[in-house]
């Protein structure tokens, strides 16, 4: 369906103005952060790390509090809502475009793009490697074909002018602030627009304000590295957490690792990262000053869609590509497929919906077959993720019996239902399992794989398992 059919289904479904529906379709603007956990959110419930601008989005469209990924680190994440394919479809496990794979079946984006629409990348959409990629402003796994214009940020990152201090393997303190997929805190000295993403913010500002008067409109992909390490962020937005030492960490439950497979313990812990207290309790400060920073330009990016004129016809999205770990079960980072790093924040307002909070499971897979929709765009059959639109108009209602979760660097697979979180490790299940009562333990504490009252709930997840790998691969693109 082009964009002049799309007015006209939207006015039937009762989600534009008679007025919008004659103007234009509605844009859509993604906006993407990096290594956010949501429990780092004041609007998913933290009480000490502050996100004014994210609160004010979620408290206008709908906060969903059981929303995952499809993957626990970026490549292979990305690469599977963008493209509307499970990471076992395409065979993308990497930091790698699944262009090869797909050929040309268009990916998220593109099918606005060949439908009408202007589409733009400022910043990190496809996987694009931090710090390393952003130092140079080069493309990544980028993929060309799916915008009419695309921007890079380049930033100074770890060698930003300030304080900095490496956390990760230094326990004597003398080694110096290094790049890489390290855990460094840079306080640093001048303004947002040093940094990356005070300059994705920059463009994406002047983005809205050049393409809101258009004919066409517009599908705007907003992509910011923070908080993805190093945390590096301008110093007022580090200041109010600090002294770092008030800061708490979550509870350090003894012997939390002897129920859990050797494959399911993180590839970053406190112990093999060599992070004492004091370190563990900076690392966690410096990523909510990260994550403020990040916050204030999701800010500016939301002020110049209102003064557009085009907020009311324009479906805003809030997410990012995985969770992350903050010292929960003494992990770190992603790839786990515990709660922490397996969900992810995600926050839709679309015009004409009302406001509210769904604790419905949703995957980011849904978002490529829901703005299509919502939108009057063709949903093609071939898609593995599903419309959630009916979420959107009642929070309540259930698309999912379950969600499908994979972490490829662990060999590992979640299934989570909406009472269970169960994990296997290798397919045949020979790296072990994990089976958490996420009602009554919801921080997963408890693994119940191997009590015996619980062989058969283990038994009927295998089976599932089994069942949904067959469905995924069950697809156009092997066949």
């Amino acid at each position: 369906m082009n964009i002049l059919r799309c007015s006209a289904l939207l006015l039937v479904l009762g989600f534009v103005s008679v007025a919008q529906a004659a103007e234009r379709p509605m844009n859509v603007l993604f906006i993407i952060a990096d290594d956010l956990t949501p429990t780092a959110l004041s609007c998913y419930g933290n009480q000490v790390s502050k996100t004014p601008n994210i609160d004010s989005l979620a408290a206008k469209g709908t906060r969903f509090t059981h929303a995952y990924c499809n993957a626990t680190y970026c490549g292979p994440s990305r690469a599977s809502f963008l493209s509307g394919y499970y990471p076992h479809a395409t065979g993308v496990m990497g930091y790698v475009s699944p262009r090869p794979q797909i050929g040309d079946r268009a990916m998220w984006p593109q099918h606005f793009k060949n439908n009408g629409y202007y589409t733009a990348r400022v910043s990190k959409i496809f996987h694009m490697g931090v710090p390393g990629g952003i130092e140079a402003g080069t493309d990544g796994a980028d993929d060309p074909i799916c915008w009419v214009d695309r921007y890079n940020s380049p930033g100074p990152e770890w060698k930003a002018p300030g304080d900095g201090e490496t956390l990760e393997r230094n326990p004597d303190g003398k080694r110096p602030v290094v790049g890489g997929n390290t855990f460094v805190v840079v306080e640093a000295d001048g303004d947002d627009l040093v940094h990356s993403d005070g300059k994705t913010a920059a463009k994406a500002v002047e983005l809205i304000e050049e393409h809101a008067k258009a004919d066409k409109p517009f599908f705007l992909a907003v992509g910011f590295v923070r908080p993805h390490v190093p945390f590096v962020s301008p110093r007022k937005y580090v200041e109010p957490y600090k002294p770092y030492d008030n800061q708490q960490l979550p509870e350090k439950v003894p012997g939390d690792w002897d129920d859990i497979p050797k494959m399911g313990i993180n590839y970053k812990t406190s112990q093999n990262m060599q992070m004492d207290i004091r370190r563990q309790k900076k690392a966690v400060g410096g990523y909510y000053g990260a994550v403020a920073f990040m916050d204030a330009q999701v800010g500016k990016v939301l002020k110049a869609l209102e003064a557009s004129g085009q907020a009311d016809n324009t479906i805003v999205i809030f997410t990012s590509d995985h969770g992350y770990h903050l010292g929960q079960h003494d992990f770190w980072a992603k790839v786990s497929l515990h709660e922490e790093s397996a969900t992810v924040p995600l926050i839709v307002k679309v015009p004409g919906m009302q406001p509210a909070v769904s604790d419905s499971l949703t995957q980011l897979l849904d978002l490529y077959p829901t703005t299509s929709a919502l939108c009057g765009l063709e949903v093609a059959d071939r898609l593995q993720g599903k419309d959630i639109t009916p979420l959107l108009k009642d929070p309540k209602a259930k698309v999912h019996d379950d969600i499908l979760n994979v972490s490829p660097m662990q060999k590992g697979f979640l299934l989570r239902t909406p009472d269970w979180s169960f994990i296997q490790y290798k397919e045949d299940g020979s790296g072990g399992m994990e089976l958490f009562d996420m009602q009554n333990d919801p921080k997963q504490y408890t693994n119940l794989a191997e009590d015996p009252k619980y062989a058969d709930v283990v038994a009927r997840f295998q089976k599932r398992l089994a069942e949904k790998l067959a469905e995924v691969r069950d697809c156009d693109l092997l066949k």
